[in-house]
């Protein structure tokens, strides 16, 4: 193994159980491989909405300019603390906005909201190849930024409670 591909695994290891093993996954992936991959998680954002029934700590519909159309970021935290999110996304937001989406609502499944709030972006570029990120830099931090805020947002409201 070279000394890059043993940096590689190490810095992933440093990420939450699931998304560790996705960016392993898009890491051995070619660009346009990357970009496959990331259309076959887009089509899958259907199944990231919110269920009949379900209940949520919090709740953030909302439109920002980064983003082409509304999306809902839902926030559910099990008695053990830790979370599951939901999110609703308009017709409009781009595909790599619904790649995203999916792949961390996969990838933080079970995850501490500190360790969301603490989580480094520099993942993304691994997940969606350099290419992509310089492209739509906004788009592939976008969702990422609106998660970690919901955590925040309901980290201080247990602080203020407590």
């Amino acid at each position: 193994m070279n000394p890059a591909t043993t940096q590689n695994s190490q810095q992933t290891k440093n990420y939450p159980g699931q998304l560790a093993r996705i960016v392993r996954f898009f890491e051995s992936l070619n660009e346009e491989q990357k970009r496959e991959n990331l259309i076959l998680y887009a089509e899958s954002a259907k199944k990231i909405a919110p269920r009949e029934g379900e209940i949520f700590d919090i709740q953030d519909v909302r439109k920002d300019q980064e983003c082409a159309d509304t999306v809902g970021v839902f926030l559910k935290i099990h008695p053990n603390k830790t979370a599951s999110f939901r999110m609703t996304l308009g017709p409009n937001v781009q595909t790599l906005t619904k790649a995203m989406a999916a792949i961390l609502c996969k990838g933080l499944e079970g995850v501490k909201p500190e360790e969301i709030v603490d989580l480094e972006s520099d993942f993304v570029p691994k997940i969606v190849g350099g290419h992509l990120v310089r492209q739509r830099s906004q788009t592939t931090y976008y969702v990422l930024g609106r998660m970690k805020a919901i955590c925040n947002n309901w980290l201080r409201r247990q602080r203020a409670t407590q």
